[in-house]
């Protein structure tokens, strides 16, 4: 589809990594921008003015000048010298994420590339054929300068691209039908200056993050019924004297949620005053979290059209400032802050949890099975629920609070940008798992409250989860089905239209 890098929005964003986009073309008005840039770079060279990037050296050497004889190896050398990841390969829709991304800054027209860089570009998006890029070595500053040296070294013929398997980059370009690319004046320095693979990373936990906040959101709503909880924490004007709009959401919906339940009709006179706070309190901690992830999306959608190489050209002047927007701390803020909402998300989950399998709290069978004793029921699952948890606080602290001088002490603060996306993206799968593990109690509790019916639309919620975990009399072999269920999660199989990012 053509693309507009001056119109990114997180819809778009978003279909490029589910998959229900492959291509992106830059549209005409973005080519020829991309074009005045490169025609902008050929006058500064032949002019003999000094830029850094386009005709010195890099980092610590950008007071050495190199002849123009010389500029072409230049920019070769740094690609090649750039490409030292280490670690797992980045999953293949976070590489296209990548491509797209680097696709829509250097569409801006504020770079220098040739359009032949843009269609090489495109052309791996159009094939399929994606870079194997390294997870681990960027800081997060100065670009995401190995991730990105990879992407590139694969269009030049190096490295491996993954064709449906991983194959040398020579062979895959023969493939594809692309020339090795032949890197001119200022282009490698910007294509691995950028905040790509930061960006990709952190959309990769939103959206990730996403469905398992509207998941966590059905499966509260669920175990509210479940417990015979109060309807009455849900009231809207309790939400609207506060103001927080998250929280405003977050209790609209569970109230949706519960409308029509058979179970919660049938106490509405019953004598408890309060829930637990991981019940009635769902609303202000989730909405929080809400509140959270709205930010951090507003963020990266700005991110995802933005300039963030170096230098910046000017075209109309023939101008290029040396500035610091490759600096990635807005993306490690925000992949931090997905990573801080997610961890509270399965907090308060795995306490609800706890809550429905406990006999004293929630008045249901222990651990939610008739035959205990010789049964233990879900004790375990809220056992690895808790471990997941756990796991998710060590994993919640901010990697972009940290900062590691590079580069001879030039760089002397970076962000870490890329392990707080990392990071985040690992906490929305445990969290999914904890989430799943609340799925599997609230439909069990449900259960025990028959026949009274829950609502009609919480109906569908406990539908959708005993498709991967059916009701269960006696003990059985759990992780299987714990692990189908977290998949369905982070599918967007439950809870897909309950809530979402706006």
């Amino acid at each position: 589809m053509k693309v507009d890098p001056n119109n990114v929005t997180l819809d778009l964003l978003r279909k490029f990594w589910c998959g229900e986009e492959q291509v992106a073309e830059l549209d005409d008005t973005a080519m020829q921008r991309v074009a005045n840039a490169a025609a902008s770079v050929d006058r500064i060279v032949a002019g003999g003015e000094t830029v850094y990037g386009v005709n010195t050296g890099f980092g610590l050497l950008a007071n050495t000048r190199i002849p123009d004889d010389r500029l072409a190896e230049l920019q070769t050398n740094l690609i090649l010298s750039h490409s030292a990841g280490l670690g797992e390969a980045l999953p293949r829709n976070v590489t296209k994420l990548m491509i797209v991304l680097k696709l829509l800054g250097l569409g801006r027209g504020h770079s220098g590339v040739r359009p032949v860089v843009i269609e090489a570009l495109q052309t791996l998006l159009e094939h399929g054929a994606m870079p194997v890029i390294p997870s681990q070595g960027s800081v997060g500053a100065s670009g995401d300068l190995a991730p990105l040296a990879h992407l590139i070294a694969a269009l030049m013929g190096y490295g491996r691209i993954d064709m449906g398997g991983f194959i040398p980059a020579a062979d895959a370009l023969k493939k594809i039908g692309l020339e090795p690319l032949q890197l001119a004046p200022k282009e490698g320095l910007a294509l691995i200056n950028g905040t790509q693979a930061s960006t990709a990373l952190a959309l990769d936990a939103l959206f990730f993050g996403e469905r398992v906040f509207a998941a966590a959101v059905a499966a509260g709503s669920l175990s509210v019924d479940a417990l015979k909880g109060s309807s009455k924490p849900f009231d809207p004007r309790i939400s609207e004297l506060r103001g927080q709009p998250g929280q405003i959401r977050v209790a609209a919906a569970i109230a949706d949620l519960l409308e029509g339940s058979e179970i919660l009709t049938s106490h509405v006179s019953c004598s408890r005053v309060q829930d637990p706070y991981s019940f009635r309190c769902q609303p202000q901690v989730m909405g929080a979290s809400l509140d959270l992830l709205e930010c951090a999306a507003r963020t990266l959608t700005i991110e995802a059209g933005a300039v963030t190489d170096n230098p910046i050209l000017f075209p109309d002047e023939d101008g290029a400032i040396s500035g610091g927007n490759f600096h990635a701390q807005p993306v490690a803020f925000a992949a931090d802050m997905i990573a801080m909402a997610l961890c509270e998300v399965g907090s308060i989950s795995e306490r609800r949890t706890s809550v429905l399998v406990d006999p004293k709290m929630s008045g249901l069978p222990a651990f939610l099975t008739q035959d205990s004793g010789v049964n233990s029921g879900l004790m375990i699952p809220q056992v690895t629920a808790a471990a997941l948890v756990s796991e998710n606080k060590t994993l919640a602290f901010p990697a972009s609070v940290d900062s590691i001088p590079t580069s001879a002490g030039q760089e002397d603060h970076v962000s870490m940008a890329p392990i707080a996306g990392r990071k985040a993206v690992k906490i929305a799968k445990n969290t999914a798992g904890v989430v799943a593990v609340e799925l599997m109690a609230g439909a069990e509790g449900i259960d025990y409250h028959a026949p009274l019916k829950t609502s009609p639309k919480l109906r569908l919620i406990h539908s959708a989860v005993r498709e991967h975990s059916p009701h269960f009399t006696a003990d059985r072999y759990w992780a299987d089905e714990m692990s189908d269920l977290q998949g369905a999660v982070l599918a967007n199989e439950i809870g897909f239209d309950v809530i979402g990012l706006s």
